[in-house]
Parts: structure tokens; sequence; C-alpha cells
């Protein structure tokens, strides 16, 4: 007798509504075919801003984790938050057809980009989606003005074992419980968002499809990267080693702004010390 999932749509459903509650008022949402299935875009912000694209990290996360930084990136730019295919959210996949190869996740953001009507954007991404948009940028420059990457994973540096080991348990059977343990040892028990942590308890178990994974990008790629990018790492990150992280990209791409938030875990980055993030993004993406 297989172990029943501990996945309630309609709990995720509205656990999902309620961090969408917190953007800003007259965000919409729009839904954008491509070969993948049909992917899920909240989107707010004036209709002539620059396009300014968001990626979440994996896991549990879903657009619905920009809640903090939507406001005031909005102020400046056409925001797209996107769910990604695949994973838990509202994006609807193709059933047997997932993104399995780093040219997949190219040929599927090209159709999101296509279908927003967005030929060039700045382009973001917390964890797992700062390694996709990392890849991205090295593999279409031409559709990337400026990069950012909020404590990106698999970028520079791999793991750390302590960071695996306390991931497994959640990793072979997502429980609830087991996101909330693993949540509360790597953000030290610092107080979350309790409507963002429900959020996260609701995707477990959630009918995902096996992320896209693989090497690291190559450094020589690192190297040509022409667009302008910012790297903010998370200073009390128990992903990898931040500082080996920052001095990485420093000796490889030729135009990075690092930074090293204090205080900050890699989990709660994107909505955590949310003032100080925002001065960083919009300084960096209106430059």
């Amino acid at each position: 007798m297989g172990i029943r999932s501990p996945y309630d749509p309609d709990r995720f459903a509205s656990a999902y509504d309620k961090v969408m509650a917190k953007w800003p008022e007259g965000r919409e949402a729009v839904v954008v075919p491509t070969p993948f299935g049909e992917t899920y875009v909240n989107v707010c912000g004036p209709v002539d801003g620059r396009p300014l694209v968001l990626l979440p990290g994996g896991g549990g996360a879903t657009s619905a984790s920009w809640y903090a930084q939507a406001a005031q990136l909005a102020l400046t730019h056409r925001l797209y938050a996107v769910d990604l295919i695949g994973a838990p959210g509202r994006s609807v996949p193709v059933v047997g057809r997932r993104p399995r190869t780093v040219a997949d996740l190219t040929v599927w953001l090209d159709a999101v980009l296509d279908g927003l009507g967005a030929p060039v954007v700045d382009l973001g991404g917390h964890s797992y989606g700062g390694w996709i948009a990392l890849h991205y940028a090295l593999s279409a420059p031409a559709r990337v003005r400026r990069l950012f990457l909020l404590d990106p994973t698999q970028c520079f540096a791999g793991f750390e074992t302590a960071y695996l080991l306390h991931a497994l348990p959640m990793l072979l059977r997502p429980t609830p419980r087991r996101v909330r343990a693993f949540l509360e040892w790597e953000t030290g028990g610092v107080p979350l968002d309790p409507d963002w942590l429900r959020l996260q308890e609701a995707g477990a178990g959630f009918p995902s499809a096996k992320p896209v994974t693989g090497p690291r990008p190559a450094p020589e790629a690192l190297r040509g990267l022409n667009a302008s990018v910012l790297l903010l790492l998370a200073g009390n990150s128990r992903t990898y080693d931040t500082h080996l992280v920052a001095a990485r990209a420093g000796g490889l791409l030729p135009h990075v702004e690092t930074d090293i938030l204090p205080d900050v875990s890699h989990h709660a980055l994107p909505h955590a010390a949310p003032e100080r993030l925002g001065r960083h993004l919009t300084g960096f993406l209106g430059s």
C-alpha cells in the first residue's frame, strides 16, 4: 500500500491566494502557452515599464514568494513573476513532456518572453531560479539587459553537506512538518511570515516533475557574459560557503557587483529585509 500524499490542492490554492493578497493592487495573471505547457505569470506595474522577469527558487517556492519586493519593483518596471513549469504553482505542464535539459529551459523561457511580448528583459532569480536565470543569460544573451541573482545555487559552488543532510528527509518524503523543520533549521529560527510558511507547507507532496539539474556553468562561459550582474548573497546562508561564492563569481564574471546581506538566510532572502534588498535591486535595475 502506497504512502498517501499530504498534498491538498484546495489547501494549496488557499495558501497561494493568501500570499498573493500581499501583492500590489492592480495585479493580474496571464497564462502563456509554451511547448511544455501553460505557464502562469503574475503581472503588475506600469504597462510601459521596462520588463522585469522574476524566477522563484525550487522546491515549494512559487511566484508568490516575491511579495515583499513586488510593490517597489513595480514602481518602475512591468513585473512578470513566473511559476516554474512542472513545479509547485499554477503552471500546467503537458503530460509526458517536461524540460529535461538546460536547452529545454531556454526554449521554455524563450516561449514565455515571446508570449509576454518582451524581446529584451531584465531578469532575476532566487536559488534554483538564479541557476535558470544565469543559464538563460548565457544561452540567450541578446534577450537579457541586466541580471540579478539572489543566493543562486549550483552556479559558483556546490551545496554544503550539512544542508543536503538536513534537506534529505523532506526530499525523500515531503510532509508539512518536515518542510517546516527544514526551513526553521536553515533560517536559524528567525520568525518567518506565517502565510508564506503555510504556502511552503501546503506545497509538500505537490505532483512536481523532476527538475532540470546539471553542472555549474563553465568558467569560460561565465567569463564571456557581457550582461551586468548583481549578485546578492545571504550572509547566514547554510546552502554553501558564501564568501567562496563571492570570490569565485568576482573572478569569473566580467561585470558583476556583489554584496553580502548580513543576518539573512538563504530561504528567507526574497522576503526578508525588504528595504535593504529593494534598495539594491532598484539601484541596480535603474542604472
